[in-house]
């Protein structure tokens, strides 16, 4: 994975973010209604994970042992 693309996955997790906030804001408008609130936080937590630091985490898996032989290499 290129430093580019962990950018835009970067960007998308904070586009993500800001969409749950505003969904929060829209359930919360006027509503004491809790279960709605957590219904759209719980998507947002579920759709980061999956999508956003399950690939980070499997490029950054990817890139430790190459950095571990790198540091052998060197001394």
């Amino acid at each position: 994975m290129r430093k580019k693309k962990i950018g835009y996955l970067i960007i998308a997790s904070a586009i993500i973010w800001g969409a749950v906030i505003i969904g929060c804001a829209f359930v919360l408008k006027g509503t004491p209604y809790k279960e709605d609130v957590n219904r759209i936080l719980y998507g947002g937590v579920i759709f980061h994970l999956l999508f956003i630091w399950n690939p980070l985490e499997k490029y950054f898996k990817k890139d430790k042992p190459k950095q571990d032989i790198d540091k052998s290499d060197s001394e």
